[in-house]
């Protein structure tokens, strides 16, 4: 959350790297609260701010990061065969009776379904990023972050 308000504050481009197995309830209330937290931070920056955020979904991105604010950004980006749900092949099989079929949860499936933008490999995010980045006028930060404070 943190790291959101700074961005929001000082006008800059934000790059969140989600690579987590969710939240779970033996964690604590805390930690389910923190995602809302995340979120609601994300609706500042984004809806009143408009500032430019990018998610990177690495392996595994699952549970509520997912659902709470590794899909919120304005590009989404994956990694190849990155293990991608909200719920896992276990618990959907044992809840709903059916079989999960094998890639289902993976990158190249859910880009074909439009769940994000881009599939990036590791090797090529800050080439990529920094096209993006200087795409939407980020380029160099603190120039572009001097002439918006200036506004």
């Amino acid at each position: 959350t943190r790291l959101i308000e700074y961005a929001t504050n000082h006008f800059l481009p934000l790059i969140i790297v989600c690579a987590s197995g969710g939240a779970r309830m033996q964690e604590g209330s805390v930690s389910l609260i923190q995602m809302a937290k995340i979120a609601s931070a994300l609706y500042d920056y984004q809806s009143i701010k408009k500032l430019f955020y990018i998610s990177i979904l690495a392996s595994p991105t699952t549970g509520g990061v997912l659902a709470s604010f590794g899909t919120l950004a304005d590009i989404v980006i994956a990694e190849p065969n990155a293990y991608i749900a909200f719920a896992g092949k276990r618990v959907i099989e044992q809840i709903l009776k059916i079989e999960v079929p094998e890639g289902l949860q993976e990158t190249e499936n859910l880009f074909h379904k439009g769940s994000f933008d881009l599939i990036v490999p590791r090797k090529f995010l800050k080439s990529v990023l920094t096209e993006l980045l200087n795409l939407h006028g980020f380029f160099p930060l603190t120039k572009n972050a001097m002439q918006i404070k200036t506004k």
